[in-house]
């Protein structure tokens, strides 16, 4: 479990791999001077309920994450992150989209038999 330590503020605990993928959206949008809100769901153990806040490139934002190695980034969660944060309500941190490989279909697997 990764932490958000945004200003003086409690840290935030999300999950790492949540946690790198919301970092590149996050990044980009500040390193274009963009302010927005972060909204996300109280993860287990806490209170249930969500929380907002407000990003701004002026206060000081630090990741911190558990596992040594970045994990190996979805293009299509970043697109789904990105998207939010460009809507009038902010990002807001949504589940990662699995991708599942595609069955072959029915009518395509044979059986060959010898001549």
């Amino acid at each position: 479990m990764g932490s958000l330590y945004y200003g003086d503020s409690e840290p935030i605990q999300i999950e790492d791999r949540a946690l790198a993928h919301l970092k590149v959206v996050v990044a980009t949008k500040l390193r274009r001077n963009e302010s927005f809100t972060l909204s996300w769901r109280h993860p287990d153990g806490q209170p249930q309920g969500r929380s907002t806040i407000w990003l701004h490139p002026s206060i000081p934002l630090r990741f911190v994450f558990q596992e040594p190695e970045t994990p190996e980034l979805s293009r299509r969660w970043i697109e789904d992150l990105a998207h939010t944060a460009n809507s009038s309500g902010g990002i807001t941190l949504v589940d990662e989209h699995l991708e599942t490989p595609e069955l072959p279909e029915a009518a395509d697997v044979r059986e060959t038999g010898s001549d």
